[in-house]
């Protein structure tokens, strides 16, 4: 099985908070640097899971660039798109004491990915096609997506996509972001409960949905609509949990996707 995931290839920084900020005071953590990114978790748990893995990208080459596209090729994951000058992105997710997460993204070069830059020989040999919704939503990379999700189609691959942030959704427009959505017409969406509910996806959005409700598990709509549990776990950073349960469930199914996510939420580091 092949998966081709396009998207951002990002320096994740995550600070792991032993206690609770406070205004003006030094807090004690213990903090995390390497690759990550929506789609680029994906594609590097998807290869840890088993299948061949390719991400499609636009990264710079400064040093942040040059970090992430070596840890990412460490994981297995074949990367391909244009290196070009300028700056990287960086996110930072500091993570309290409970787990959660909160997030600053600058994505630096990522959302430049334009259609003439994708080489349709990427993709005719995809089984599936995985998109970050955060690339429909900047131009030029929102038609690089609607052109792999052309070239995917056509090469017969299923066409999956995780629909991000609710509050990016919120600033775009969820009207406007579902248009899009409805245009690319996914086989698989990825969503939490916030995502969903405003992009009102109990209205048929995909032939099959997985809504992810964290500590509740996930609940998965379709053909078969299914309610799973999570598999225990300690959480010590929820980053990148979505993330491996897509690449989970692309690869083998709900209950993989959850095995996947266990594993992620049990360490730093969105990547395996």
């Amino acid at each position: 099985m092949r998966v081709v995931c396009l998207g951002d290839l990002l320096l994740d920084v995550i600070v792991r908070l032993d206690e609770p900020l406070t205004s003006g005071a030094d807090a004690v953590a213990v903090t995390h640097a390497g690759a990550g990114g929506q789609a680029a978790n994906v594609a590097a748990w998807a290869a840890e899971l088993g299948a061949e893995a390719r991400f499609v990208c636009k990264r710079a080459d400064d040093a942040a660039g040059r970090v992430v596209d070596e840890e990412i090729r460490a994981h297995g994951v074949e990367v391909v798109g244009p290196v070009v000058g300028g700056r990287n992105g960086v996110v930072v997710s500091v993570v309290g004491p409970d787990g959660d997460r909160t997030m600053a993204s600058d994505r630096g070069v990522a959302p430049d990915l334009a259609p003439e830059e994708l080489d349709p020989d990427w993709f005719t040999d995809a089984n599936v096609l995985h998109l970050s919704g955060y690339s429909l939503m900047r131009t030029p990379i929102d038609a690089a997506a609607v052109r792999a999700g052309e070239l995917a189609r056509a090469a017969g691959a299923r066409i999956s996509l995780d629909l991000s942030a609710w509050t990016r959704i919120r600033e775009f427009g969820p009207a406007a972001f579902r248009e899009r959505v409805e245009a690319l017409a996914p086989d698989v969406v990825f969503a939490n409960e916030p995502e969903w509910e405003i992009v009102g996806g109990a209205y048929a959005l995909a032939r099959t949905a997985v809504v992810k409700r964290g500590a509740r598990g996930i609940a998965v709509f379709g053909e078969e609509e299914v309610e799973l549990p999570p598999v225990p776990a300690e959480a010590l950073d929820a980053t990148g949990a979505g993330d491996a349960l897509a690449a989970g469930f692309l690869v083998g199914g709900p209950e993989l996707a959850l095995e996947a996510a266990a594993r992620c939420v049990s360490k730093l580091g969105t990547m395996p």
